[in-house]
């Protein structure tokens, strides 16, 4: 009694090679389907794909999903999703859980690159964490070069620039009586104010031109995204094509290395049908006159036989001085 027990509640279990293989197969390739998704979709795990945030911005600016999140110059998490929310945009991004966000964070919208790239940046500040949404107050999106170039033309129109020089030379000349140091500042400042007065005309054209060829960017807008938009797809469309390129070029070197080969082989044979070749043809070169004739002198042949035969499929001929036979075809009865 007391065996069977200990058989029954102490024996050893079944070899892990005794088992059934195709159960423990399915159980290694679900354990590996599960870590792969955990891999994929780790940053959306709230425990360890960080922390959620968003932030109303008054436009977008050319945010997008996918974008870098930064503080600092330093990336932290990526924008989730930009959506229109009411009056202004709603932009939510993930960072990770080690970045720490006081309650008066403040969001802008700054360049990546020089083709346009755009990153959002945080300026964590305040007491506590941050836990609403950062309201458009606390939020700079981007400033459009075409605007800047405006605003830098109307500003710079409004400037009497004569004004501005007389009074850099009433300054200049109440404080004439001062150290050498701050005479020559103000001096400077007035010989400055002087070349922007003599070159006024010239900086007014200059940012006219600046300001038509932002003006003509900006209205070529659709079409400079749409060229950049094509181009993107020709890119794309080559690297799928890469490996048919990859194959033709290959292919072509395999029937040059073969044609050259055959050439190789076979060239005791080609050598002297191309120079039969260029007998003949140096015989009809030189018989071209006679050839021509001959031609020539066929023709009427060709169109008397025609007409010989045209009627049927019969010879139309017409013999002299033959008598017809009796009781043959057309003779008197």
């Amino acid at each position: 009694m007391l065996q069977r027990r200990a058989k029954r509640f102490g024996g050893r279990s079944t070899p892990f090679r005794d088992r059934n293989p195709v159960v423990i197969g399915a159980i290694g390739l679900a354990v590996i389907v599960a870590m792969l998704l955990l891999a994929f979709n780790i940053a959306d795990l709230p425990l360890l794909g960080g922390k959620s945030y968003s932030a109303a911005l008054t436009e977008a600016g050319g945010l997008k999903a996918g974008d870098d999140v930064r503080i600092a110059g330093v990336k932290v998490g990526k924008i989730r999703s930009v959506d229109l929310d009411g009056d202004h945009v709603l932009v939510d991004f993930r960072v990770g859980r080690s970045t720490h966000l006081g309650s008066r964070t403040s969001a802008s919208v700054r360049i990546k690159t020089i083709l346009g790239q755009k990153y959002l940046a945080l300026d964590p500040a305040g007491p506590g964490d941050l836990s609403a949404t950062i309201p458009t107050s606390r939020t700079t999106p981007a400033y459009d070069v075409v605007e800047a170039f405006s605003d830098l033309a109307t500003t710079t129109e409004s400037i009497d620039t004569d004004q501005l020089a007389n009074a850099l030379d009433t300054v200049s000349t109440t404080f004439k009586d001062s150290p050498a140091q701050v005479r020559a500042a103000v001096a400077g400042l007035g010989r400055l104010s002087r070349t922007i007065a003599s070159r006024d005309q010239q900086v007014r054209e200059l940012l006219d031109h600046a300001n038509g060829v932002t003006g003509v960017l900006s209205a070529r807008n659709k079409e400079l995204v749409s060229l950049l938009s094509r181009g993107d797809l020709l890119l794309q469309e080559l690297k799928k094509r890469r490996a048919d390129i990859h194959t033709l070029l290959v292919s072509t070197v395999t029937l040059s290395q073969q044609l050259t080969g055959l050439v190789r082989d076979n060239r005791a044979q080609i050598g002297p049908a191309l120079s039969n070749v260029k007998s003949v043809l140096d015989t009809l070169k030189a018989n071209q006159a006679n050839l021509d004739r001959s031609i020539a002198l066929l023709a009427p042949f060709v169109r008397v036989f025609a007409n010989t035969v045209g009627n049927g499929r019969w010879f139309d001929t017409y013999i002299q001085n033959i008598v017809p036979v009796p009781g043959g075809i057309g003779s008197p009865s």
